[in-house]
């Protein structure tokens, strides 16, 4: 077992270049760790890293040699010891790490860990069975990301190629641009009756919440969503969507708008899948940092009739739920499979401990 360090500031790249070909890895679980490249090989034989903050106790199997750093922790097994069936048992860890102080996984914590060592012969087996699992995955993954680009071509198909005469309109002539009315800090609490999103939580789970009593007074005042309405993100991550769902909740003003539209003219899905297109967007091709009245205002989405919205929106919806729906299509199979194989995985490595 080794921890990462430091890579000197002059031996290194963000990107692989023809001198800077040995990748980095650090404790991060988005592509895998992935943080630059360097000529410097640390660790050379084929090993596990398992990352010690951050999303702690992430095991990545590395074939090619690295360089870990920010304490990443490195495996290398010894001749024994398939470094496959090392992954595969250290990916079966339910790591506990202490509650105080800064979360973190150590060296001394994970060497203390056992692990069933049976015969190579034994462990070769294990790891042809389980990789055989993971390969489904893995195609399952890539036929899923493949169905995704082809659900965006035909989004952005279905909704930029009209027939002349269809008519484009901004969204401020759509409808107005809503939102609640201010909740002040005091006025919340972090346990209540109703959820107050703010854009930290927006699509999430809420960590603030009002009264009842306040959240009636101002649904019955103030601007307040419809079911059905789309809620849009106007700082952060702009142009975040929800779909108001119709049960009590409350969302920061200003941060969390909606179009309050006739649907009569143009339905909430139809803006759904506008929105997705981020209309809004300055042409020169770059991006704005906050979402104003006026950049909503002012952008323009087609507006075919109404029975055609409802033809493309049900064509968008079916590929949007094949696509995303964790009960249907593949996202719903690649999660079956994965339990699947975490099953198989623990029962391949439940050997009863002897001596």
């Amino acid at each position: 077992l080794s921890s990462g360090g430091d890579v000197p500031k002059e031996r290194w790249s963000k990107k692989m270049t023809d001198v800077y070909k040995v990748p980095i890895y650090s404790n991060g679980v988005e592509n895998e760790g992935l943080y630059g490249y360097t000529d410097i090989p640390q660790i050379i034989k084929p090993s596990v890293t398992i990352t010690g903050r951050g999303t702690i106790g992430s095991a990545f199997l590395r074939k090619q040699p690295f360089f870990p750093i920010i304490r990443l922790i490195s495996a290398t097994p010894k001749e024994f010891l398939n470094v496959s069936y090392l992954f595969y048992c250290i990916q079966s860890i339910k790591f506990k790490v202490p509650k105080s102080g800064i979360p973190q996984l150590t060296i001394p914590m994970v060497s203390n860990i056992k692990i069933p060592i049976p015969p190579i012969e034994v462990q070769n087996k294990i790891v042809h069975i389980l990789d055989q699992f993971t390969d489904l995955t893995t195609e399952l993954q890539a036929e899923l990301t493949a169905r995704k680009k082809q659900y965006e071509y035909y989004r952005d198909q279905l909704l930029t190629e009209f027939p002349n005469g269809v008519e484009y309109k901004k969204l401020g002539e759509i409808g107005k641009v809503s939102m609640c009315k201010r909740i002040m800090k005091a006025e919340t609490s972090p346990i209540g009756d109703v959820p107050f999103y703010k854009i930290g939580t927006f699509g999430g789970k809420a960590n603030a919440f009002i009264t009842k009593e306040k959240f009636e007074e101002y649904r019955e005042k103030y601007s307040f969503p419809k079911k059905g309405d789309i809620l849009i993100s106007a700082s952060g991550t702009i142009g975040k969507m929800v779909i108001y769902n119709g049960e009590p909740s409350y969302y920061q003003d200003s941060n969390i708008v909606w179009i309050d539209n006739d649907e009569s003219k143009v339905l909430n899905k139809w803006l759904y899948y506008c929105y997705k297109l981020k209309p809004w967007q300055v042409s020169t091709g770059g991006t704005i940092s906050r979402l104003y009245n006026d950049n909503i205002e002012k952008a323009k989405i087609p507006i075919p009739p109404i029975e055609v919205q409802n033809k493309i929106v049900g064509i968008l919806d079916r590929f949007d739920a094949l696509c995303n729906d964790l009960c249907i299509g593949l996202p719903a199979e690649i999660n079956a499979r994965q339990k699947q194989y975490e099953y198989y995985r623990d029962q391949l490595l439940a050997f009863k401990e002897i001596g």
